[in-house]
């Protein structure tokens, strides 16, 4: 269901990386409102991390409204983020470069140089 890429050299936690990559799944669909994604254990044992991690993820996007997480009937998508605020960022950022001078190419240059 979900497909979760993590990066171990990322400066960023791995509890922090699964969750974007949840949050990622629900805003392009891949999970949607009322669907069931899978025991903690079993998102764990996929990913490659420490069960504690993967709950401290969930909690996370549980507090942020995404999820809804009951004893013993599972853990449910209830909300999405905000995709179509990060899509209209990154058309700003497109008109800005394009303003600039800039192209799409050079702009995924200078993505790739910041990482």
């Amino acid at each position: 269901m979900l497909e979760v890429k993590l990066d171990r050299e990322d400066p960023a936690h791995l509890h922090e990386q699964v969750a974007a990559e949840i949050r990622r799944a629900i805003a392009d669909g891949e999970a949607s409102s009322g669907d069931r994604l899978p025991p903690a254990r079993h998102l764990a044992a996929v990913m490659g991390v420490n069960t504690n991690t993967v709950l401290r993820a969930l909690r996370a996007l549980r507090d942020e409204g995404l999820l809804e997480m009951a004893p013993r009937r599972g853990i449910r998508v209830v909300g999405t983020p905000a995709q179509s605020e990060l899509r209209s960022k990154v058309a700003e950022l497109l008109q800005l470069a394009r303003e600039q001078g800039y192209t799409r190419n050079d702009l995924q240059q200078m993505i790739a140089n910041a990482s």
